[in-house]
């Protein structure tokens, strides 16, 4: 009778990664101050008030928009 042991590892594995991955709580960004973190933010919503959505954009070359 073959042993499950190695089917059973290789199914936890990805579990495993992926629960490492998502570590959670603690400090979002070590090593940042409450004023560069601040920043970022404030960046970060700059960007994406300044986004185009995929749907306005041609890729055509042609610069007018329906």
């Amino acid at each position: 009778m073959r042993s499950r042991r190695p089917v059973l590892l290789l199914a936890a594995a990805p579990l495993a990664l992926l629960a490492a991955a998502c570590s959670g709580g603690g400090d979002p960004t070590p090593g940042l101050t409450a004023d560069d973190d601040r920043q970022l933010n404030d960046a970060a919503a700059m960007l994406d008030a300044n986004s185009v959505a995929l749907e306005d954009v041609s890729t055509d070359g042609n610069q007018q928009q329906p």
